[in-house]
């Protein structure tokens, strides 16, 4: 786990590596903007009462095959229902990116490869 505060205190970067989602510490005070950046989306679920102001995550590649008014085809352990997009869980808005990479096959289908820019 890694905790950084940017922009002279007023955001705190908080990053969870694949084995340590449960030892995040208490966020900061309601006057820091607190981010949570995990690999699996499906953390949101183990966060218990923290809240966060953004949550980020990946690893689902946007499940890369998906199925017009059906989704994707297949995804990796870790998504859960958090495949693709904005979420709303009770931790707070939770944003999954499709990424550039792909797993295990390298063909993507109606999941175009994607680098957010998210303003803050």
């Amino acid at each position: 786990m890694e905790q950084r505060m940017v922009a002279g205190g007023k955001i705190s970067l908080l990053g969870a590596s694949c084995r340590t989602a449960n030892l995040l510490p208490n966020v900061p005070g309601p006057d820091t903007k607190n981010i949570l950046m995990v690999h699996y989306p499906a953390w949101a679920k183990l966060l218990g009462d923290r809240k966060f102001d953004l949550i980020l995550a990946g690893h689902s590649h946007g499940g890369q095959v998906r199925i017009p008014f059906y989704g994707p085809i297949m995804l990796p352990f870790g998504v859960g229902e958090y495949d693709l997009g904005l979420f709303h869980t009770p931790c707070g808005p939770l944003y999954v990116g499709a990424g550039l990479g792909w797993f295990p096959v390298p063909i993507r289908f109606n999941c175009r490869p994607e680098i957010a820019v998210i303003e803050i």
